[in-house]
């Protein structure tokens, strides 16, 4: 057979258009224009001091060496006690895998469970990576749309309907990006126990978890010791350039993603995870928490007003710190008017196209991840911008 380069794969995997987006007002900026970033997942609100205290203190020592392929033993011991402290459950250190991100989290499980052809089911709209990495590892996404009014969250009966002879697992997310709506925890008992009857694997993100406004966000883990859980430092934690994250795994599964990390990172960035042993302490949570009521207020903000624009919410955003708008009463394109917005007034967005196939074009992601005073003037170009 003649090679073929690059690998077929990479023609089902999409740019992440937000990336894109992002480098084009980038460029906006180097030109002198004032751009409103809301486009991007990433809270402006610095690495709380303790944290970068704990990374300076240790990177003066010296030994800045690799730690075990599955994170530093004290950092897994942390976190195990966080489950405890946080969400009332056990959750053994020996379960936890420390990884370069969330991202690296979701690799090392699909790099564990997806075969050839093996079918995982998604959300639509979901975060648009992962049926990246599902089809990285030769697997095939498949999209559940989800309705606005089941709070754009899957139901069992969803679940049910598309799963097959081919399905080996689920991916759900609660709090969901883009929409920030959480997975009731009898929905979420259910989908675990059929995925669980019909011999497949259940992986949940949870990586907003503590940016929640309402109500506090249940852990999957709950619901069974088979359940794989995705967890992240980038998002409450405000350490997004440190990438840091964390996967809880079955026992059975250790010394398989142990191999995989061990050939794949070698070990999670050191720095990272002295710094992430701050993370925990209560001087960071009571700044975080901090933080977190500012989340809260930005988003009550940013929702009265889009409504007031024209814009129209569907499901009240629980979480995260997205606002997920249908923008159908003011464009046909998503895709479209986020340039418009962003070369008209410097309003940076992110289009429905980035989340999937469901109703792309009516959609458009909002971030509250800056202040309210500047989204106030970013409420007041987009009003001018309508006419």
């Amino acid at each position: 057979m003649t090679p073929r380069f690059p690998a077929s794969r990479l023609a089902d995997i999409a740019p992440f258009h937000v990336m894109e987006l992002l480098s084009r007002a980038k460029a906006l900026e180097a030109e002198g224009r004032d751009i409103i970033h809301m486009e991007v997942g990433e809270p402006d609100f610095g690495t709380p001091e303790p944290i970068i205290a704990a990374a300076q203190a240790h990177i003066a020592t010296g030994r800045v060496f690799y730690t075990p392929a599955l994170g530093l033993p004290e950092l897994r011991s942390e976190i195990s006690s966080f489950y405890s402290s946080r969400y009332g459950i056990s959750v053994p250190a020996s379960r936890i895998v420390v990884t370069s991100g969330a991202s690296g989290a979701l690799l090392l499980a699909m790099a564990c469970l997806a075969e050839p052809g093996s079918e995982w089911l998604l959300t639509d709209p979901g975060y648009p990576c992962n049926c990246n990495f599902v089809r990285s590892f030769e697997g095939v996404p498949v999209f559940i749309p989800v309705r606005a009014e089941n709070n754009f969250q899957p139901t069992l009966s969803d679940v049910d309907q598309h799963w097959n002879e081919r399905t080996a697992g689920a991916l759900l997310a609660s709090p969901a990006n883009p929409t920030g709506t959480l997975l009731d925890d009898e929905v979420m008992a259910s989908i675990a126990g059929f995925v669980r009857q019909k011999g497949g694997r259940l992986i949940v993100d949870e990586i907003y978890h503590g940016l929640t406004y309402d109500r506090d966000a249940s852990t999957a883990l709950q619901f069974g010791n088979d359940i794989f859980v995705v967890q992240s430092f980038s998002k409450y934690f405000n350490m997004t350039g440190w990438r840091l994250g964390w996967l809880v795994i079955p026992e059975c599964f250790i010394r398989d993603i142990e191999k995989l990390a061990q050939n794949f990172f070698i070990a999670p960035s050191t720095p990272a995870q002295y710094a992430a042993m701050a993370a925990f302490q209560p001087p960071t949570i009571t700044i975080l928490e901090q933080r977190r009521a500012e989340f809260r207020g930005r988003r009550d903000f940013l929702v009265a007003e889009i409504e007031k624009l024209g814009f129209r919410l569907e499901a009240k955003p629980e979480g995260a710190f997205y606002v997920y708008a249908d923008c159908s009463a003011l464009t046909r394109d998503s895709y479209q008017f986020a340039l418009d917005l962003l070369d008209s007034v410097g309003i940076a967005t992110t289009p429905g196209l980035d989340f999937g196939s469901h109703a792309p074009k009516s959609h458009l992601r909002f971030a509250y991840t800056t202040s309210i005073g500047r989204m106030a003037q970013a409420v007041e170009r987009i009003h001018r911008f309508l006419g």
